[in-house]
């Protein structure tokens, strides 16, 4: 199964409050038949609008760490929000608040989304700023951001973080490990008893 402890990659911020799904991924992706290229239109039309959008900058390509303000992922409940991000290269996402149904798609995808303050998350953001290759570390065993000088505390429920510090959220990892043990029972079930591996 795959543990998630800790996540280590440079940063970029978005500091901006109650950014919507429709934001994240616009509507017109979502008749996509699988999420394969879906990272590439991450904010598509906040960036066609602000060709200084973050996600633009050549800086900022390859970062794994997306800090963000209140209210994050607000809006509808697509799972294509956090796939886009996720795709886009997101490994984890540091914000003030997350919407609810957000936070649970981040955490089923294995992207862990922690709740920070808005001085320390303005704090990461001008370090990022300042040095766009400036690794950054989240720790979900001591639940600690970490970056060159700056370092603060961050939240997360027990629930979610333990299942992704033990690997419980990836349930096909868990599937997977058990395939033994789901092909014995295979046997015992009647309508399968002529089901073979």
């Amino acid at each position: 199964m795959n543990e998630i402890k800790s996540v280590t990659a440079t940063g970029i911020s978005l500091l901006l409050d109650d950014i919507d799904t429709d934001r994240i991924i616009p509507a017109r992706f979502l008749r996509c038949v699988t999420f394969d290229g879906l990272g590439e239109h991450a904010f598509e039309d906040d960036r066609q609008q602000d060709p200084s959008h973050p996600f633009n900058q050549p800086q900022f390509q390859g970062a794994g760490i997306l800090a963000a303000g209140r209210n994050f992922g607000c809006g509808s409940s697509r799972e294509h929000a956090p796939q886009s991000l996720m795709r886009w290269g997101i490994k984890a996402i540091i914000a003030e608040s997350f919407a609810e149904i957000f936070f649970g798609n981040c955490g089923s995808l294995g992207i862990p989304a922690v709740k920070a303050s808005r001085a320390d998350l303005e704090k990461l953001a001008n370090a990022i700023q300042k040095n766009p290759k400036l690794e950054i570390m989240v720790d979900l065993q001591k639940l600690t951001v970490t970056t060159g000088d700056v370092a603060f505390s961050v939240t997360m429920p027990d629930s979610a973080r333990d299942a992704l510090v033990t690997g419980q959220w990836d349930y096909l990892g868990r599937l997977l490990s058990a395939a033994d043990k789901v092909t014995e029972h295979a046997k015992t079930v009647p309508y399968l008893s002529g089901f073979r591996a």
